[in-house]
């Protein structure tokens, strides 16, 4: 059994919450689980631990909750804590969205829908250096390996920096570079040069073009999420 790791659940509804921490302890030894409701919550916990000379091993990730954005959210992660694997954890089982989560970076996609011992074998997986998924997900990936304009997408979001990333994130909620400043407590004058980058690394000349780019990460709530 693996062991010693520290695991963040982050999902806004507390029931599932509970079920994926009943899950991945009966699965696992020696673990301690840390719990989030929204992106800033997981950032913010991620951030607590390693004030505590402590480090997050593993994230189980909500697509749909709040300040995700879609795959901007999983995008941020993995800018900002490369080293920490992210398995999202979705009530979607539709093959573009276990794609994209694939090649956007995540480590493993599971169903909410999976029966104990499934997630129990993703996690061990994840931990074990390993990427996982269900095998109908595996098989379909594998007999259509064509890339997409989604990769191309991907390949470009992936050169921002975490804080570009935040930006844009705000830029796709029809924030001004005021409040951009205001909320991430910097000048307009460095908001107006990460707009400048996001631009140039996206490929674009213009703040619209930009937030069309990235309303390509945006997924459509799933018809039931627990």
């Amino acid at each position: 059994m693996t062991t010693g790791f520290h695991i963040l659940i982050a999902d806004d509804h507390p029931l599932m919450r509970g079920a994926l921490s009943h899950a991945v302890s009966s699965e696992l030894t020696d673990i301690t689980i840390h719990e989030a409701g929204s992106l800033g919550g997981a950032i913010a916990t991620i951030e607590d631990c390693r004030k505590q000379g402590r480090d997050i091993d593993l994230v189980l990730l909500d697509l749909h909750m709040p300040g995700m954005n879609g795959f901007t959210g999983l995008f941020t992660l993995r800018a900002s804590y490369p080293d920490i694997p992210v398995t999202i954890v979705s009530a979607s089982q539709d093959m573009p969205v276990v794609r994209r989560a694939i090649e956007y970076g995540a480590a493993a996609f599971v169903p909410k829908s999976s029966p104990v011992e499934q997630i129990g074998a993703a996690m061990r997986a994840v931990l074990d250096g390993e990427m996982w998924m269900p095998d109908w997900a595996r098989d379909a990936i594998e007999n259509s390996p064509e890339k997409d304009a989604n990769t191309d997408i991907a390949a470009k979001i992936s050169q921002l920096t975490p804080q570009q990333l935040r930006v844009l994130n705000m830029l796709t909620e029809g924030k001004l570079n005021k409040q951009i400043a205001y909320e991430l407590d910097v000048t307009e004058a460095t908001i107006k040069a990460h707009v400048s980058a996001i631009l140039r690394k996206l490929s674009v000349h213009s703040r619209t073009q930009a937030v069309i780019v990235a309303r390509e990460l945006l997924l459509q709530e799933p018809a039931l999420d627990a």
